[in-house]
């Protein structure tokens, strides 16, 4: 299986196909496009990959799946999520086209596929997403800049680095839930860490430090991890 290291603000795409050859020239050319990709191997994987990473930005869905097929997939996220998704399949017929609209995907493209023509549907898809990733976000006297990656109190720049800023965009964007330790830790150094656990404990510490009176919003939930609470300080 592929997985690969999620970074926050970066277009993550999940793309779950059977066909190793299909899986590879999707991977590639995400790749090519500067987007992070995870691949699922078949319809249940899919659903866990889903469900365990909060932040997706688009689902590619092959039609054809053991375990649960791609309507399947497609009819539980959308019982939860309004993620872009593009059904992939060799059933290139009107038919199975009216059934995945009708479905809710936003998309759907017969295999083989070209790659421009695909990598034009894609971007049409995240060009809402791209747009809302620019946004600055205020809460207050807070200013978080995605664009240029730095948080400002007032007029000072917080001087937040890497890590820090990936951590208060991604407790942001999931405020008032619970992030476990180990959510915060693949989402932020990825999978393959195996640096020292107190590793994120400090960073959370300096980041408050560095956010002033908004660093209370960082809740420490105690044997559990953390969670950014919305509302005003």
């Amino acid at each position: 299986m592929i997985r690969g290291k999620w970074i926050v603000l970066e277009i993550k795409v999940l793309v779950a196909d059977d066909d190793p050859y299909i899986i590879k020239l999707m991977v590639d050319i995400l790749k090519k496009q500067g987007y992070q990709s995870f691949v699922a191997e078949n319809g249940e994987e899919a659903i866990d990959i889903f469900f365990e990473n909060s932040d997706i930005d688009l689902v590619i869905l092959d039609v054809m799946m053991p375990i649960f097929n791609g309507w399947d997939v497609l009819k539980v996220i959308r019982e939860d999520s309004d993620v872009p998704i593009i059904m992939l399949t060799a059933l290139g017929d009107e038919i199975n086209e009216v059934k995945g609209f009708s479905h809710g995907a936003d998309d759907y493209i017969g295999k083989p596929f070209s790659y421009k023509v695909f990598v034009a549907r894609l971007e049409a898809l995240l060009r809402k997403t791209k747009k809302r990733q620019l946004e600055r976000i205020t809460l207050e006297n807070l200013v978080i800049d995605q664009e240029s990656r730095r948080a400002y109190i007032g007029e000072e720049d917080c001087k937040l680095n890497r890590k820090e800023f990936n951590l208060l965009m991604y407790l942001y964007i999931n405020r008032n839930r619970v992030m476990t330790r180990d959510q915060l830790i693949t989402q932020i150094w990825g999978y393959d860490f195996d640096g020292n656990p107190r590793t994120l404990d400090t960073h959370i510490k300096t980041l408050r430090y560095k956010l002033g009176d908004y660093g209370q919003l960082i809740k420490t939930l105690r044997g559990t991890g953390y969670m950014f609470e919305g509302g005003s300080v």
